[in-house]
């Protein structure tokens, strides 16, 4: 029989139960003083640059910049004579592309990493999000995100572009919980409509005509006529007085 012996009193004996009792105590006490619950932060660009639920449609209009921005689908066409223009012109821009085109094309999304471009989620496969259902929309982001982190082991948030500019107010929730923000854009430069006609004259004049400070201009890598006009669109929009920059530098 175990006994406690205190100053000026008799032993007195102690049951199995309460001895049992002591020992958890002391064990819960001991995993409190020496495993303190972690203390979790966001990812750091989630702290800089705070999710909201509103869509952006425009950047900073109190500055004359205009934010060029280029979706990549299933198609590329454009992006290595994209990318060696804005390397000549020592300039950064915003890349929204699909699961299917980081896997398709890794070299590409390599090198816009290198360069220090943004790349942002386009989904995987190109839906239409209205039609799909709340599982399938957190799976489309979720699939873009892990083919970019297994590319170049970046997350691909906090932004991302519905496909077809098709979106409502439940897509826009399901993606703000699952911590993205969607971005939209001010002017459609309308190049994605080159196999039906379009050319490389109305596309310039839809983008120097409309030029006001913090547009965003949407362009796409799956076509030939944003590779072959870019040097030209930075030369005639740095004449008009404005400068071309990433979403995050413009917003």
């Amino acid at each position: 029989m175990v006994m406690l012996q205190s100053a000026g009193e008799d032993r007195i004996p102690l049951s199995i139960e309460v001895r049992l009792g002591v020992f958890f105590v002391f064990l819960f006490l001991v995993a409190i003083i020496l495993d303190p619950k972690p203390v979790i932060l966001p990812p750091a660009e989630e702290v800089a640059f705070p999710l909201s639920s509103k869509e952006i449609i425009r950047g900073d209009t109190s500055k004359m910049n205009v934010i060029f921005t280029f979706d990549g689908g299933s198609k590329d066409i454009s992006s290595r004579k994209i990318l060696k223009v804005l390397e000549k012109n020592n300039m950064k821009t915003t890349f929204f592309l699909t699961g299917d085109f980081v896997l398709t094309y890794p070299e590409v999304v390599r090198e816009m990493k290198n360069a220090g471009h943004e790349i942002y989620n386009h989904t995987e496969n190109h839906p239409y999000l209205t039609q799909a259902t709340d599982r399938e929309i957190l799976l489309e982001l979720d699939g873009m995100d892990r083919a970019l982190r297994g590319t170049i082991d970046q997350s691909s948030k906090p932004y991302f572009r519905p496909p077809y500019g098709d979106r409502n107010d439940r897509v826009l929730k399901i993606a703000y919980g699952a911590g993205y923000q969607s971005v939209g854009w001010t002017v459609d430069a309308l190049d994605w409509q080159e196999s039906e006609g379009r050319t490389v004259d109305e596309v310039r004049s839809i983008i120097l005509n409309s030029l006001a400070p913090g547009n965003i201009y949407l362009l796409h890598l799956g076509d030939s006529i944003s590779g072959d006009l870019l040097e030209e669109l930075i030369n005639e929009t740095e004449k008009r007085g404005y400068k071309i920059v990433s979403l995050k530098q413009g917003l």
